[in-house]
């Protein structure tokens, strides 16, 4: 403590040496300086003084005395920790404490925010201090707290740079990249990078794992080769955790190869891949699509005996379940439940989901069952799924029964919920509890989205309830709901099929001038109502049309098409139409069966034969198939004689020959024997 002894003034010194006296030092300089160090101080008054003072009048006044003040000391470099290396520490695990100036900094920091740089300045000279790196980046690492951290940590590690005889060191740079990278701040990241690279500093393990984690969180691949080169350079050993976030950088950035690479060096190296690895390996394959890959290193990790969690298993699911491979999914999720690894609920999401989408809806539900028992909780989209697998498999009850358990058991169904239940009443024909839900719907503001208008308004059309389903789609846009390509559809299917083949053409018309696209499923709408009314014409401009738009026909859309030429007796222009699509890529595979169906249906035997001959001459299909084709057809027809004539015959499959000639027994031969 340092002891500051103050004789009583008043006793000793007179109102003329009060005049010629300089003032006393004491309040402006000696406590001034020692108030920033804390330093405990204790004025203790004496009634006597310790010296003894001559007579005033006997001192001449210097002309300095007014105007003298001692010099400040130059500003000291605070370090973030206390420093106790004077003192015995008779407990070697205890922590070594924070230094009283980080608390002051960071409350200037939480609490500053234009002013920032000033204030700091301000603080920094009135104390007699200066930051040090270690200081710096102790601040920097320490401001997960800060309610705006990327935005004032960049601005004080700015200012701290700016401080006299300061320089970053290779920490300040690692802790504000990172800060920058964790809020995608990736501009300033290339800014304090740059900057980096220029100073040369040797790189350390931790730095390099540091950095590596944040440029690859942010896809930034070649700062990332950069830090990975500079560990080379440096002799710095790569540890398994480094390869990680390198094989997660790569990953993340989408060089698959590259990862690739990394993971055999790791294969055939000192360090070998773990779970992480592996898990990393899987999902890059499965962001690429390349799925067999990630399957084969699924297989591989039992084969090396690594441990696969529920990490690894839940993201080959969920490739499998984009690809559609639901059979696959199936069997990881039996796997789990094997080897006993936990199961999530977004895993059990995925096998009812692929169930329910195949038509499974109970071996979907034994799945659902399972997750209760295991006290895993489902949510609104699995008893989503599950009510509409019920309802599509005909089982409507089942699927209302389930929407009751739902409320039941505290879930709130949503609007696709309820565009489920709308739809599947309107599937049903049961149009008037579709409406009471559309209603409910509406009073309890629930979202009413283009599935539930335009299931209600098909379910309408198909009842023959047009005007309903007019207003219906008109309401939509009232309620700002948008059109849809299928809600058009609906309506335009339900004018076609009702005979207002002009009404549908005006709807079809309007869609396009509202920017709404046109489907495969409008086009053949069209073209089968327009040939039902004999408007061949306008039906093959549609499918030209069609065509143009680059839009592929499907087995439907060139059923519609062949079955309005053939019954017109325009076969050839059904076959030249389909020779014409082939160039194109596309192969209507049923089509030549949807034809000879068409023709025998309609008793035109004769063409039907000649389209069997022209099929094979053309090479295009096994003669075995063409017969078993056209006795089906004759079969399906009613015409038995035929079929049993054509079974027992050589037609399609035997030669006659004709003197020294072998020649194919015709189907045509059929009708002319």
């Amino acid at each position: 403590m340092l002891v500051l002894v103050i004789p009583p003034f008043s006793s000793m010194i007179t109102a003329q040496m009060r005049k010629t006296l300089p003032k006393p030092l004491l309040p402006t300089t000696i406590a001034t300086f020692l108030k920033p160090h804390r330093l405990p101080i204790a004025i203790i008054p004496f009634q006597k003084p310790l010296i003894s003072l001559p007579n005033p009048h006997s001192i001449p006044s210097p002309k300095w005395a007014s105007s003298f003040t001692p010099p400040l000391p130059p500003p000291e470099w605070v370090q973030p920790y206390n420093d106790l290396s004077d003192l015995i520490n008779t407990d070697p695990k205890s922590d070594i404490q924070p230094s009283p100036w980080v608390p002051k900094i960071l409350y200037f920091l939480h609490n500053t925010t234009t002013t920032l740089e000033q204030d700091l300045t301000t603080f920094c000279h009135n104390y007699l201090i200066k930051l040090p790196p270690n200081f710096v980046a102790y601040i920097l690492k320490k401001s997960d707290q800060l309610p705006t951290r990327a935005e004032t940590a960049f601005q004080f590690f700015i200012w701290a740079g700016k401080q006299k005889g300061y320089a970053h060191n290779l920490e300040c740079y690692v802790f504000m990249i990172e800060i920058l990278g964790l809020e995608s701040d990736f501009d300033r990241v290339k800014s304090v990078f740059n900057e980096l690279k220029s100073k040369g500093f040797s790189m350390n393990s931790g730095a390099a794992n540091s950095l590596i984690r944040s440029f690859g969180s942010g896809r930034m691949v070649e700062e990332l080769l950069w830090v990975w080169r500079s560990m080379k350079d440096n002799g710095v050993e790569p540890s398994l955790y480094t390869y990680n976030f390198l094989m997660n950088g790569l990953v993340n950035s989408m060089f698959i190869e590259s990862a690739e690479r990394v993971f055999e060096v790791m294969e055939n190296g000192k360090v070998k891949p773990d779970i992480v690895t592996y898990n990393t390996m899987i999902k890059g394959y499965c962001k690429s699509g390349n799925v067999k890959k990630a399957v084969e290193r699924f297989q591989d990790m039992e084969v090396r005996e690594v441990e696969r969690d529920k990490i690894t298993f839940l993201t080959l699911m969920q490739a499998c379940y984009s690809e559609g491979d639901y059979d696959r999914c199936l069997r990881l999720y039996n796997e789990m439940k094997e080897k006993e690894v936990d199961i999530p609920s977004h895993a059990y999401s995925l096998v009812i989901g692929g169930l329910c989408k195949e038509g499974k809806s109970m071996e979907g539900y034994t799945v659902f069952e399972n997750m209760i028992e295991k006290e895993c909780e489902p949510n609104v989209a699995i008893y989503t799924a599950l009510i509409d697998a019920f309802a599509k498999n005909r089982n409507l009850d089942t699927a209302m029964e389930l929407f009751q358990r739902m409320q039941n058991e505290g879930f709130k169904p949503d609007e696709v919920t309820y565009g489920v239940i709308v739809n599947s009443l309107c599937r049903s024909g049961r149009l008037e509890e579709a409406q009471q839900w559309f209603e409910y719907c509406k009073h309890n503001d629930v979202a009413i989205n283009a599935v539930i208008y335009s299931s209600l308004i098909d379910g309408l059309g198909k009842a023959g309830r047009l005007e309903e389903a007019e207003k219906l789609f008109e309401e939509m846009v009232e309620k700002g709901c948008p059109r849809d390509s299928y809600c058009y559809n609906v309506l335009i299917d339900a004018l076609a099929k009702s005979g207002k083949v002009d009404e549908a053409l005006a709807l079809f018309k309007k869609m396009e001038d509202e920017g709404c696209d046109h489907t495969v499923y409008t086009f053949t709408i069209l073209i089968n109502s327009l040939f039902r009314k004999h408007r061949n014409e306008e039906a093959l401009k549609l499918w030209d049309m069609m065509i143009d738009k680059g839009i592929t026909p499907t087995a439907a859309s060139f059923r519609a098409l062949s079955t309005g030429l053939c019954l017109s007796g325009k076969v050839g222009r059904a076959c030249k139409i389909l020779d014409d699509l082939a160039p194109m890529g596309i192969v209507i595979e049923t089509a030549f069966e949807d034809m000879m169906n068409v023709l025998c249906k309609a008793g035109r035997i004769v063409e039907a034969c000649k389209l069997a001959d022209g099929f094979i001459d053309r090479g295009r299909e096994i003669p075995g198939r063409v017969r078993t084709i056209m006795i089906n057809a004759l079969r399906k027809a009613g015409n038995a004689n035929l079929a049993m004539k054509l079974m027992h015959s050589k037609i399609g499959i035997g030669y006659d020959r004709i003197r020294s000639v072998k020649k194919r027994v015709k189907f045509r031969n059929l009708v002319e024997s």
